[in-house]
């Protein structure tokens, strides 16, 4: 896709777990995902991730543990499936004689029920009920103006779909509200940008578009010069210190996308001493070409920078009812001001620097710019910012549709769009909204003609989406599982975690491609070097991304693009330009990605056994160990032993590999069995979150996929300073690392073993 951020949509399956399978208040979400934007993928465990996925190719209430799988589109819309098991209690009563199904839910399996309908016969019948044209008018009247949290708007798009949830005659249909603080622009005070000379007067006021702001920007004033450093990456900051270029009180300006979200750049520039940031959209980046289909050069483009999800003021616990809790404050909230700008601003800034030259891979396309770093402007003159943003609590709402499971009702597959945007929003809330709601009418219409899904299915439509996934991760916040899901054109990618590999594969090789009749998915990627190429790790600013990372819930993001759609988070991003993007395919694309979500939901619905690949973790950690390994004689020489790590490490590939072979060869018609063997499988991506750090101040808890010291990534950066930079090198620091590490990988080889009889830690007296 394109290098700017999305939004996604997401597929979860969530599991819940009795009060005794909690694992100490694991349950608290407050991050904003993982985003870089990767083509992009980051160094250590993300790579080894990535490996591991391409390697797999060939080769009501208190959910604790969720399964999502999140998904993007050229237009990013969001979408979510997600499973669950309430209180790990067993219905077994209801299943008894019901579980008539074959173990995969191959295409001659008895749907959920018993009913009589194969699966194959409601793949047809879902095909046959969706419809491109209610996509494509949805569509239209979301984006139809601009509809943030709490105007009126917004207000009355809710009571649309609520009404629409209603005429389709579900099981259930509710609305769920909460207070949450949410950042706008201060309507007494605007924020400003100005050039002024080397005592403090004011020589030129630059004009700023009002709606432009960075939600969960810091407010106040900075005044320094102005450093260019790229994509504010970590690699383009410590380019900048190798050339003795200090950003320290600077105005760091920087281009949209590289992989990195404005949450992360942001976070980067304060860590390397910076006093403020700017972000534009760089020609190079974006088109902005007036000859074609563009941004045009008066246009920023507008994303939170909180690193983190959720209100950021109640970071780990939910903010419902509006109740006071202590005054905490999310670790991820920034301390310097941010503001987004446009190319015609940041050329003006641009071209007044001198300093050192930058690397060729740093030039851009704008104007009259010659690439230079800075941080002197011409004639001494600096940069005055200044952002005035308001905290204000804002009322929320959450809808929410239900279609009753007829054998295991107390298991949900949830389906989620964001609702809201700072925009009219096509991309951002409008294919999301739009797919939902063609779902759920698909999905209810298969009820009243024979469909009995095993499992009961779960219509969310999600407010506060623009600010960190506000509306659903506060919903999370209070044990619940949720996320979201979109959609593109042309070629599929998949950011996901390597758990849900097979059910991805499933899915594309029975979803016809939206631009290719008569082909797969699947078929077409296979064309086009390989079905393996769409499988890609995942990273921070997704929905998906905070499942994985801070809850512990396999995800995955997905994307069809064909080409740069630049409008995303801008003004511009309307339904006509959409369908222009598209060539008039917008219905047609819609109902694609619609088809590939159902698809998945059919699965979830109706296999015995969730298709995760549970051995798939040994493999990432196995390299791990073989670099440990290459290093052993100088970290004893140290006094410090991998030996513990190895003896997790088998103890988890032999609990996955054991669990798997049972699975095999377990009779699955039996419930209690299947039910049996599923509490377990969900569990995996859970148990490896770290219980040895704090939701509040580390939200990434999760070890291979997570941000912080305990993370696999950070232990490797660690070991890596062995040979690259022995003094700086911290022992103490390493054998914390270590432990926590080792500790939360055998807490996962113990959770699958199940049974305490078969729990073995050799490095325990």
């Amino acid at each position: 896709m394109t290098t700017h951020s999305t939004q996604c949509s997401s597929a979860t399956l969530c599991h819940s777990l009795s009060d005794d399978d909690e694992m100490g208040g694991a349950q608290g979400v407050e991050l904003r995902l993982v985003t870089s934007e990767e083509d992009e993928t980051e160094a250590g465990p993300i790579s080894d991730v990535t490996a591991l996925v391409l390697r797999h190719r060939h080769g009501y209430r208190r959910a604790g543990m969720l399964l999502c799988a999140c998904g993007v589109i050229v237009f990013t819309a969001a979408f979510l499936l997600a499973y669950g098991v309430l209180s790990g209690r067993y219905h077994c009563s209801q299943l008894g004689d019901q579980d008539e199904e074959q173990q995969r839910g191959g295409a001659n399996s008895l749907a959920g029920g018993g009913a009589g309908l194969y699966l194959g016969e409601l793949r047809v019948m879902m095909r046959r009920l969706l419809q491109d044209e209610d996509i494509h008018n949805t569509v239209s009247r979301v984006s139809r103006a601009p509809h943030p949290p709490g105007s009126s708007e917004g207000t009355a798009l809710a009571s649309e779909i609520l009404h629409r949830f209603q005429q389709l005659q579900m099981d259930h249909t509710w609305t769920e509200s909460l207070y949450a603080t949410l950042q706008f622009p201060d309507r007494t005070q605007r924020s400003s940008l100005r050039l002024v000379d080397s005592a403090g007067l004011i020589l030129e006021q630059i004009s700023l578009n009002l709606s432009d702001f960075c939600p969960y920007s810091a407010t106040g004033t900075t005044m320094g010069g102005v450093v260019y450093a790229n994509y504010g990456r970590q690699a383009d900051f410590n380019w900048l210190k190798s050339a003795g270029v200090s950003v320290t009180g600077c105005v760091v300006v920087m281009r949209v996308g590289g992989g990195v979200s404005f949450a992360e750049k942001v976070w980067l520039a304060e860590r390397n001493g910076a006093g403020g940031v700017l972000i534009y959209p760089d020609p190079a980046d974006l088109p902005q070409d007036p000859r074609r289909l563009g941004l045009n050069t008066h246009t920023a483009v507008s994303e939170h920078v909180h690193l983190g999800s959720g209100d950021p003021f109640t970071p780990g616990f939910p903010s419902f009812n509006h109740t006071q809790f202590p005054p905490i404050q999310s670790s991820g909230l920034p301390f310097i001001p941010a503001l987004p700008i446009t190319a015609t601003i940041a050329a003006k800034l641009l071209s007044q620097l001198s300093g050192a030259s930058c690397p060729p891979s740093w030039r851009g396309r704008l104007p009259y710019v010659r690439c230079v770093v800075g941080p002197e402007l011409n004639a001494g003159r600096r940069v005055q910012l200044s952002v005035h943003n308001k905290m204000m609590p804002i009322l929320l709402n959450n809808i929410f549709s239900s279609l009753e499971g007829r054998v295991e009702p107390d298991q949900y597959i949830i389906l989620g769009a964001q609702r809201d945007s700072l925009g009219p929003g096509a991309v951002k809330s409008g294919v999301g909204t739009a797919i939902l709601l063609e779902l759920a009418r698909t999905f209810s219409v298969m009820v009243k003609n024979g469909f009995n899904p095993r499992r009961s299915l779960l219509f969310v439509s999600w407010d506060a989406g623009e600010f960190g996934n506000v509306g659903a991760t506060e919903w999370l916040e209070v044990g619940e599982p949720i996320n979201r899901l979109s959609t593109g054109d042309d070629v599929l990618s998949a950011y996901t975690s390597p758990l849900l590999v097979d059910l991805l594969e499933a899915a594309i090789r029975q979803v016809e491609h939206p631009k290719h009749a008569g082909q797969t998915i699947y078929s077409q990627a296979e064309r086009e070097g390989g079905s393996w190429r769409i499988v890609k790790p995942l990273y921070l600013n997704s929905g998906a991304y905070s499942f994985t990372a801070f809850a512990g819930v396999p995800a995955m993001e997905l994307r069809f693009t064909e080409r740069a759609y630049p409008f995303v988070n801008t003004p511009l991003d309307s339904a006509s330009r959409l369908q222009e993007v598209l060539g008039g395919r917008l219905g047609v694309t819609g109902r694609s990605v619609g088809e590939l979500v159902g698809e998945m939901v059919l699965r979830l619905a109706h296999d015995h056994i969730l298709p995760l690949r549970i051995t798939s973790y040994a493999q990432t950690v196995l390299q791990f160990s073989a670099q440990l390994n290459r290093h052993s004689a100088e970290l004893q020489s140290r006094g410090l032993s991998p030996q513990w790590v190895f003896s997790a490490r088998g103890d988890y590939s032999r609990a996955a590999e054991m669990l798997q072979r049972a699975i095999d060869y377990s009779d699955l018609h039996d419930p209690t069995t299947a039910r049996f063997y599923n509490t377990r499988i969900m569990k995996v991506e859970y148990y490896f979150l770290s219980q040895y750090v704090s939701a509040v101040e580390t939200p990434f808890r999760h070890v291979i996929h997570g941000r912080g010291n305990h993370t696999l990534s950070a232990l490797t950066e660690h070991l890596g300073l062995l040979t690259s930079d022995p003094k700086r090198f911290d022992e103490r620091r390493f054998r914390r690392q270590l432990a926590l590490f080792t500790w939360t990988l055998q807490g996962a080889a113990n959770a699958l073993n199940g049974d305490v009889w078969r729990v073995h830690n050799a490095h325990s007296h």
